[in-house]
C-alpha cells in the first residue's frame, strides 16, 4: 500500500480467486475509522470496493489520485459531510457507489459530469438542493432515490438517452414535468418518480407507443389529481392502455384514483400491478384473467364490488393476492389450483364475502399469511389447514365460524405458525390445547435485532410486498403496517371457550401477546404462564377465573398491559419487579374493585376493574414498524440485479 507497509493480514476473510495489483475488495470486512490517506498511493488501481463496513468521516478528495480507477464502491458506510467540490480525477470512473451512508450538502457538480460514468447511485443519503446540470451522457443507471432533493427535474436528463434506470423517488421534487418527454429516453426500462407528492406530471392524452423498453413504473404516492383532464378527474391514466405490452411492473398506489376497475388494460405480461390505496371502483372483467404471469396482485383499500374471479384461485404464477378492505360479496373461489403458488391471500375486511373456506386451499403449499378476517364468512375450523408446512399468519377473527377447535391429523400441525387470530367468532369447546402444544415455532422464535419483516418480492421486481395484520378487541384497532419476523402472538378472545387454561400454554416461550378475555374461562391462572419471558401484552379479562394472581408473573419483564377484570379473582398482588413499577407517564395502577378494598388486594367481586397498564406496549413500537402511508418498500440491493434491463 506505501513503504511504510508493516503488516497486511487477510486471514479468515474467506477471500478466493487471484491477487491482482488491480483490484482490493474488502467488502463487509467490519473495517472502521476514515480511509486512510495512503490509499491514493494505489495509484494502479481500477476497482476499489470497501462497502458494507463501518467507515466514517468525509469523504477524502485524495481518493481523485487515483487516475486508473473504474469502480469505487463506498456504500453501506457512515460516510458524513458534503462531498468534496476539488475533485478533478475520475476520469475513467465507470461506476460510483455512495448510496446508504449519510452524506449531505448539495450533489457536487463532478459526480454529474464524468464523461464515462455508466452507474451513479447516491441514494439514501441525506443530499439536498437542486439537481444540477448533468454531463455524463454515457450514464445508464441513475439513482437519486431516498434523499431530500428539491426544485424541477432538469431538461438533461431527457438528453441521457443510454439511460435504462432512471430513480427520483422519495424526495421532494416539485413543478410540473411533461411525461411524454421521458419517451425520448428510449432505452429506459424502469422509471420510478414516486413519492414526490409535489411533483406534477403533465400527461398527454395523445401519447404514443414510444416506451418500447419500458418495463417497471412507479408514480405512487403522487397526488396524481393534478395530472390534466384524466388525472384531475381521478381516473386510471388512458396512457397505460397506450403504453408498451412489455410492462412488466405497475405501481399507482396511493394516489386518488376512482375510475372502475373494467377500464383497466390487463396486459399478459403483468408480474407486480398494486393499485391500493385508492378509490378504484366497479369489479373485474374478464379480461383479468388474460394477466396469467402475475405475481403479486395488490388492490387493498379500495371500493371495489362484485366478486373474486375464479381464474385468479386457478394461477400457478400468483404468489400475493391481496384484496382486502374493499366490497367484494358472495362467497371465495370455489377451488385453489393443485399447482398453487400463493404465498400471501389476504380478503380481510370486505365484509360481505361468505359461505365456506374451500379445504382446495391445501394446494398451497407456500402459503405463509392467510387473512380472511372481518367477513362472514360460516363454517367449522378449517383444520385441514395444518398440512400447510410454511403457514405462519392465520387470521380468522371476525367472522361467523363455530363449534370447536380440534383434530390433529398430522404430526407437525400448524408447526410454524406464529400468529394465531380466531376472535369474535362463535368457537365453543376448550382451550385446543393439542394446537398448542404443536406451535413449535412460538417456542423458539429467535429475537431479531435487525427487525426483518416478512416480505415477499418477485425476481425482477425492486418492490417488496409487505404482509400487515389487523386486529381488533374491544378496546382498541390494532394495525401493523409490517409483521417482524419475531412477532408472535394469540388471540381468541370474544368466542365461547370454557374449561381451563391449558398448562401447555407457558411453553411458547416466544409469544408477545396473548388474548384470551371474553370467553367462559374457568380454574385457576396457570403458573407456568412466568415461562412466558417476552410476553408483554397479556388480557385473560371477562373470563370465569378464580383464585390468586400467581407470583411467577411479576417475573415477566417486558409485561407492559396486564388486563384481568372481570374475574372472581382473590387474594393479594403479587409484588417486586414489574409489579412494583410506579411509571406516572404511563398511567399505572390497580383501580380498586368495590369500596373497601385497597390497592393490595383483588376482590372475588366479578364486576370489578382490574387492569395493569405498566408502560407503552413496545408490540405496538417495536413491532410495528416502517411507513404508515405505504405497504411496498425497496427490496435489499444486491449487485447482480443492479442495473436498468429486465432479467431474464
Amino acid at each position: 500500500m506505501s513503504s511504510s507497509l508493516v503488516t497486511l493480514s487477510l486471514r479468515d476473510n474467506g477471500l478466493r480467486g487471484n491477487l491482482t495489483d488491480g483490484v482490493l475488495y474488502l467488502s463487509a470486512c467490519g473495517f472502521q475509522g476514515s480511509i486512510p490517506p495512503s490509499f491514493s498511493n494505489l495509484t494502479h488501481l481500477t476497482s476499489l470496493n470497501l462497502s458494507a463496513n463501518k467507515i466514517e468521516s468525509e469523504l477524502q478528495s485524495t481518493l481523485s489520485n487515483l487516475q486508473h480507477l473504474i469502480h469505487l464502491d463506498l456504500s453501506y458506510n457512515k460516510l458524513e459531510g458534503p462531498l468534496p467540490n476539488n475533485i478533478t480525477g475520475f476520469s475513467n470512473l465507470t461506476s460510483l457507489m455512495l448510496y446508504r451512508n449519510l452524506l449531505n450538502g448539495t450533489i457536487a457538480s463532478w459526480c454529474l459530469s464524468l464523461p464515462s460514468l455508466i452507474d451513479l447511485d447516491l441514494s439514501e443519503n441525506q443530499f439536498s438542493g437542486h439537481i444540477s446540470a448533468i454531463s455524463s451522457y454515457s450514464l445508464e443507471r441513475l439513482s437519486l432515490s431516498h434523499n431530500k432533493l428539491k426544485g424541477n427535474i432538469p431538461e438533461a436528463i431527457f438528453s441521457l438517452v443510454n439511460l435504462t434506470k432512471l430513480d427520483l423517488s422519495s424526495n421532494n421534487l416539485s413543478g410540473s414535468v411533461n411525461f411524454p418527454l421521458f419517451s425520448k429516453l428510449q432505452n429506459l426500462g424502469r422509471l420510478n418518480l414516486s413519492q414526490n407528492n409535489q411533483l406534477s406530471l403533465n400527461l398527454k392524452s395523445n401519447v404514443n407507443n414510444s416506451f418500447s423498453r419500458l418495463w417497471s413504473l412507479d408514480l405512487s404516492s403522487m397526488d396524481l389529481t393534478e395530472f390534466p383532464k384524466i388525472i384531475r378527474k381521478s381516473r386510471v391514466p388512458n396512457w397505460l392502455h397506450e403504453a408498451s405490452s412489455s410492462l412488466y411492473e405497475l405501481d399507482l398506489s396511493h394516489n386518488l384514483l376512482t375510475q372502475s376497475l373494467h377500464q383497466f388494460s390487463w396486459n399478459q405480461l403483468l408480474g407486480y400491478l398494486d393499485l391500493s390505496f385508492n378509490s378504484i371502483t366497479g369489479g373485474f372483467s374478464p379480461s383479468v384473467c388474460n394477466a396469467n404471469a402475475i405475481e403479486i396482485l395488490n388492490l387493498s383499500h379500495n371500493k371495489l364490488t362484485g366478486t373474486i374471479p375464479q381464474c385468479l384461485a386457478n394461477s400457478s404464477s400468483l404468489q400475493v393476492l391481496d384484496l382486502q378492505l374493499n366490497k367484494l360479496h358472495s362467497t371465495l373461489p370455489c377451488t385453489f389450483a393443485k399447482d398453487c403458488q400463493l404465498r400471501t391471500l389476504d380478503f380481510n375486511g370486505n365484509q360481505l364475502l361468505e359461505g365456506f373456506l374451500p379445504e382446495s386451499l391445501s394446494n398451497c403449499i407456500y402459503l405463509e399469511v392467510l387473512d380472511l378476517g372481518n367477513n362472514q364468512i360460516k363454517d367449522v375450523f378449517p383444520h385441514w389447514l395444518q398440512t400447510l408446512p410454511e403457514l405462519k399468519v392465520l387470521v380468522l377473527q371476525a367472522n361467523k365460524l363455530y363449534g370447536p377447535i380440534a383434530g390433529l391429523k398430522t404430526k407437525h400441525g400448524f408447526r410454524s405458525l406464529v400468529i394465531f387470530y380466531v376472535s369474535s367468532n362463535n368457537f365453543s369447546g376448550p382451550i385446543p390445547k393439542a394446537y398448542i402444544k404443536k406451535f413449535e415455532a412460538m417456542k423458539n422464535v429467535v429475537l431479531d435485532s435487525n427487525g426483518q419483516y416478512m416480505e415477499i418480492s418477485t425476481l425482477q421486481s425492486e418492490n417488496m410486498y409487505s404482509d400487515f395484520v389487523t386486529t381488533t378487541t374491544k378496546a382498541i384497532t390494532m394495525k401493523m403496517d409490517k409483521i417482524r419476523n419475531d412477532f408472535v402472538s394469540i388471540d381468541l378472545s370474544q368466542n365461547r371457550f370454557e374449561g381451563e387454561i391449558p398448562n401447555a400454554i407457558g411453553e411458547l416461550h416466544s409469544l408477545r401477546g396473548l388474548n384470551f378475555s371474553h370467553n367462559r374461562l374457568i380454574g385457576r391462572i396457570p403458573q407456568s404462564m412466568g415461562n412466558l419471558r417476552n410476553l408483554e401484552s397479556l388480557d385473560l379479562s371477562s373470563n370465569m377465573l378464580t383464585g390468586g394472581i400467581p407470583t411467577e408473573l411479576s417475573n415477566l419483564n417486558f409485561l407492559q398491559v396486564l388486563k384481568l377484570s372481570n374475574n372472581h379473582l382473590v387474594g393479594e398482588i403479587p409484588q417486586g419487579k414489574q409489579f412494583s413499577t410506579r411509571e406516572e407517564g404511563f398511567g399505572f395502577g390497580w383501580k380498586p374493585v368495590a369500596i373497601g378494598y385497597g390497592c393490595g388486594m383483588v376482590s372475588g367481586v366479578g364486576m370489578g376493574c382490574c387492569v395493569l397498564l405498566i408502560g407503552k406496549p413496545q408490540w405496538l413500537v417495536r413491532m410495528v414498524g416502517g411507513q404508515l402511508n405505504k405497504k411496498v418498500k425497496r427490496k435489499t440491493r444486491t449487485r447482480s440485479n443492479e442495473n436498468g434491463s429486465r432479467m431474464n
